[in-house]
């Protein structure tokens, strides 16, 4: 049997280290050295200072802390241009009555949400087609910001913009911190030679947050 030619090495190596993942976790089980360390999630509220009444919604999941503070960047920039803004994990999240609009954002994994952001949309996706929503990812695919990988990156959601279409939509950089990372995504890190820092780009971050001051106006 012969390769493909078609494949790149990168993306070769891609699907090794995900076929070596799979057997490190069905080999494995649950054991600790495949345990991502606790994360701390970030829950707060930011009041408007012109419009108290109009309250958003910011929700995330995250898996290693990188997406929860971007969650809380795009709230408090969301109360600086006068919207009040509730910043809470997914988890947390009771309902959406009491708010005007959503932000829902994500971390990315294998080109995929995280369960709890992708299950969130499904869930609730009448109630969310009711209010302005825009949707974020962060992840490290735009560590190498290409016009490439942002056509890649934009697929990522495209189950959920299919589902439940935003207003807006942005795609980040994130951050890649092995000692936030369970034994075997560092294998798998190591493995596609994801480089190591925190690649946010935060005036990005705030000035998309800002743009959506207008798609959320009452």
């Amino acid at each position: 049997m012969h390769a493909d030619p078609k494949i790149t090495r990168r993306r070769f190596l891609q699907k090794s280290a995900i076929g070596l993942g799979a057997t490190l976790l069905v080999c494995s089980g649950t054991g600790l050295a495949l345990n991502a360390p606790k994360i701390e999630l970030i829950e707060t509220t930011f009041d408007g200072s012109t419009n108290m009444n109009n309250k958003i919604l910011v929700a995330y999941a995250s898996k290693c802390g990188s997406t929860a503070q971007v969650a809380e960047a795009i709230g408090k920039t969301l109360s600086e241009k006068g919207l009040a803004a509730d910043v809470k994990p997914l988890d947390l999240v009771n309902g959406l009555d009491g708010y005007n609009g959503v932000v829902l954002g994500s971390a990315i994994r294998y080109g995929s949400w995280l369960p709890a952001a992708a299950s969130f949309v499904k869930n609730n996706a009448d109630a969310l087609k009711q209010k302005p929503l825009a949707y974020f990812t962060v992840g490290s695919t735009l560590f190498d910001d290409t016009p490439e990988n942002r056509a890649a990156v934009a697929t990522y959601t495209a189950p959920q913009k299919a589902l439940v279409p935003p207003v807006s939509a942005a795609d980040f950089a994130g951050v890649f911190d092995p000692k936030k990372v369970s034994f075997a995504e560092r294998l798998l890190a190591r493995a596609v030679k994801t480089p190591e820092g925190d690649f946010r780009n935060w005036d990005a971050i705030r000035a998309w947050a800002a743009s959506l001051v207008s798609l959320f106006a009452n």
